[in-house]
């Protein structure tokens, strides 16, 4: 929440401006308000947020948070949902402004509102005169409640309208308000705010030219939710603030949702919290997932089968196999000894994350400068690259490289002033001399300005000299050719060598720190890699959670009584159980005749026979009832469907197993 309160702080910043100048022209009555007003036009903005709905609805509190603090206390946020016409709008609206709660289902017949027992119509005169009545009630207060209240809202506040879903709001909904508004925008200072998950053109399709021209629209943009996703991931994932991380495939699947799917950031936060449940819930040994300070006091509380917990671990046996072998019978006996060595493992393991952020910052400077993005744009994929493998063996790198070696001088003193200022604020301890080092690249490039300026000019007017001798076509040519002959046979400049020199010394450092996760020693305490039972959870596959809930209720009830072994049905389940599995036996058409037999044969296995013949017919009319319940439930979701070839059969519409 507070990431999104700062990127969006310039686009709140923006609408309070907007806000401004439109109440500043109607409470000072200029010629530009005089004019609207002539010509009634609404003050609106047109908030562009994309089509990531679901995260509309943080950005519009925050934008309701800040102009109730700060601008006006009279903000109303309007759904399409609430207001299926203009009357249930008028009352939604109202009933916001006023504070006071309305069942728009109780005020069908009404079009008023209750407020301090006392009933207020539901119209734009009676919003008026309720405006009027508060404003001169604010200001009649004392002078110190007045500097009060006037340090936080402005003199006769604006009265703010939000539509947040625009394009769900019927035409005739919207015309018909934005008309009976510009009617008394003399009288009251409203502002609307469009809200817009499309396009700015929707405005023009929802309304006709003689009602959007009632409207002063004035444009807003959002930040892109790529661009969103993207400082999520940076100020989230690719920090040490954070000891729990998100592995590759996991990473990948929550991005692959996001771009694929619906482009919701808060979608995305829940998929992370998602997996910070499922890793401490599932991991007996994410109690070690924690800061740097607390590791020493968690890992000496550790009791011996956590111990054996930790010897399970894949990349742990691996670590014990490159040992010697008396320290691998220490290791593998001696839980004193396991939980020193724990210790300063995952201590490294910290110490590995510091590095490796600030060394993946300095990497994404260089490969994000480069024309052709061989390892992507944003940091986000430059980082999955570096959690799948060897970043440094794959072919993106090479040919990030080779367009890295072409780079001029310019481009290269900033991508190394960047990278020293990213090592300098890194909370890392290894990277003086690394920051030393690019230090005396920086100082180098700046002693070679004078001398290649000179050595450039002489080639220049030596190699002029050389065309203007040759004035034949055939020399011209052979110059031409010489000198390119001679441009590839050349020994490498200064400055080429020193380019060389500090795209190696890059890939040294990648080699050296951005080694994969996955290669070191306990990262399944701290990295989810969970990927199957993450996409299980998010992936929804209903048809087959319906056919299991139905075929085997025990699954999900967890009631040892519906246990069937042998593929048999149990009388002890649900009605519309028993009717499924049943229906799972017949073919294309099913009768119903047949079916209610099946039916009551099941249920009525286990009781024992009746004599009275009065309580049976009852019997049977209870069973007959919970057959027909069962059947329509059954075709509600889908299964079956009435047949007009046969009226007493019902169609069968599924088929095959899940």
């Amino acid at each position: 929440q507070q990431i999104q309160e700062d990127m969006n702080k310039q686009l709140l910043d923006n609408l309070v401006s907007f806000l401004s100048r439109s109440h500043s022209d109607f409470q000072e009555k200029t010629t530009e308000w005089t004019s609207r007003m002539k010509f009634r036009e609404i003050p609106t903005a047109a908030l562009v947020l994309g089509v990531n709905v679901t995260d509309h609805d943080l950005t519009f509190r925050g934008l309701s948070d800040v102009l109730q603090d700060n601008v006006t206390p009279y903000v109303a946020l309007l759904e399409a949902k609430d207001c299926p016409g203009i009357k249930n709008l008028m009352q939604k609206l109202m009933g916001q402004l006023m504070n006071c709660d309305i069942d728009v289902d109780s005020l069908e017949d009404e079009d008023c509102v209750q407020v301090s027992q006392n009933k207020i119509r539901c119209s734009m005169p009676s919003l008026i005169s309720w405006y009027e009545s508060v404003t001169k009630k604010t200001d009649s207060e004392t002078p110190s409640k007045k500097r009060n209240s006037s340090s936080r809202h402005w003199q006769s506040p604006p009265v703010v309208v939000i539509f947040k879903d625009m394009e769900s709001f019927a035409a005739k909904v919207l015309q018909d308000f934005i008309v009976i508004s510009s009617q008394h925008i003399h009288e009251l200072p409203l502002v609307l705010i469009f809200g817009i998950a499309t396009s700015p053109m929707i405005i023009h399709r929802l309304l006709p030219h003689s009602v959007s021209s009632l409207l002063c629209i004035e444009l807003f943009q959002s930040l892109s939710c790529k661009e969103h996703l993207s400082t999520i991931i940076d100020k989230l994932l690719l920090t040490s603030r954070f000891p729990f991380k998100l592995g590759e495939k996991v990473l990948q699947v929550l991005i692959n949702i996001f771009l694929y799917h619906d482009f919701s950031v808060q979608n995305f936060i829940k998929g992370f919290q998602l997996c910070i449940v499922e890793h401490f819930y599932s991991q007996p040994l994410s109690v070690l997932c924690c800061h740097l300070v607390d590791i020493k006091k968690r890992v000496y509380s550790l009791s011996h089968d956590q111990c054996e917990n930790i010897r399970r671990l894949p990349s742990f046996r691996r670590y014990v196999e490159k040992q010697e072998s008396g320290k691998q019978i220490e290791l593998l006996t001696n839980d004193s000894f396991l939980k020193e060595e724990t210790e300063k493992l995952l201590e490294d393991l910290h110490v590995y994350h510091e590095n490796y952020v600030s060394i993946l910052r300095c990497l994404h400077v260089f490969t994000s400068s480069l024309p052709k993005y061989p390892l992507g744009k944003q940091i986000r994929e430059l980082h999955c690259a570096c959690l799948e493998n060897q970043v440094w063996e794959t072919n993106e790198y090479e040919s990030s490289l080779q367009l890295a070696r072409m780079l001029n001088k310019t481009d290269l003193v900033t991508m190394l002033q960047q990278c020293v200022e990213i090592l300098v604020s890194s909370s890392g301890k290894e990277f003086d001399k690394t920051v030393k080092h690019l230090k005396e690249f920086l100082t180098q490039f700046q002693n070679l300005e004078g001398f290649e300026a000179s050595q450039e000019q002489d080639v220049s007017v030596s190699s002029q000299k050389e065309l203007q001798k040759k004035t034949d076509l055939y020399h011209l040519q052979k110059t031409l050719l010489e000198l390119k002959e001679s441009r590839r046979s050349k020994k490498l400049t200064k400055f080429e060598m020193l380019r060389f020199e500090v795209v190696d010394y890059i890939d040294r450092l990648v080699r050296k720190y951005l080694v994969p996760a996955g290669d070191r020693t306990l990262h399944e305490i701290v990295y989810f890699n969970a990927a199957t039972v993450l996409r299980g959870h998010l992936n929804a596959a209903p048809r087959t959670a319906l056919h299991t809930a139905l075929n085997n209720p025990h699954w999900y009830l967890k009631n040892e009584a519906l246990k069937c072994d042998g593929g048999g049905i149990s009388n002890k389940a649900p009605d519309i159980c028993i009717v499924y599995k049943l229906h799972l036996e017949c073919g294309r058409l099913i009768n119903l005749v047949d079916w209610l037999e099946a039916f009551s044969t099941v249920v009525t296995a286990a009781e024992e026979p009746n004599g009275d013949a009065a309580s049976s017919d009852q019997v049977d009319d209870i069973i007959h009832a919970r057959f027909i319940r069962a059947v329509s439930e059954l075709e509600l979701l889908g299964f079956i469907k009435p047949s007009k070839q046969k009226t007493d059969h019902v169609a069968r519409l599924t088929w095959g197993g899940c």
